[in-house]
């Protein structure tokens, strides 16, 4: 079920200093606000999620030769655990479906179960492992690499 109040629209630069806020507080090597610049720049479907005003989700998308590459999604920390993650994979997969993509990838950490069970339960499947992929405290963490049909 999609939470009340919902607001899905393209990131504009004017949105970046919140986003970053937002993926330093979430994750232990967040982007940078040039990987953020860079993705809108660069024409990759760039999405924030409003509230009833205040952005509290986005995502990024790459869309090239008829499949989807999510990769970034994040949701601030007052805000997870209402629906607000699966309502936004919910919107970024669609806009892959308008795009004309058959298949959704994406990475995500072994050791970051609540993303894993919400993308299992969309159901994305395990396809691959991308060893040493993500910087970790204490050296590299692997990836896994899921898809899902579309």
């Amino acid at each position: 079920m999609t939470p009340p109040d919902l607001l899905f629209r393209p990131m504009q630069l004017r949105d970046l200093e919140t986003v970053i806020g937002i993926e330093r507080e979430i994750y232990p090597f967040p982007w940078t606000s040039g990987n953020f610049r860079d993705s809108l720049l660069s024409g990759y479907s760039c999405w924030v999620c409003e509230q009833a005003g205040p952005v509290v989700a986005y995502g990024v998308v790459m869309l090239a030769a008829a499949e989807a590459h999510l990769l970034n999604i994040g949701v601030a920390p007052g805000w997870q655990r209402r629906g607000i993650g699966r309502a936004l994979m919910n919107h970024l997969v669609g806009v892959a479906r308008g795009y004309g993509a058959a298949t959704v990838f994406l990475e995500v950490r072994p050791s970051n179960g609540p993303a894993l069970r919400l993308y299992e339960s969309m159901g994305f499947n395990e396809i691959g492992m991308r060893k040493n992929y993500y910087p970790a405290v204490k050296g590299r963490e692997d990836a896994i690499v899921m898809g899902l049909q579309l």
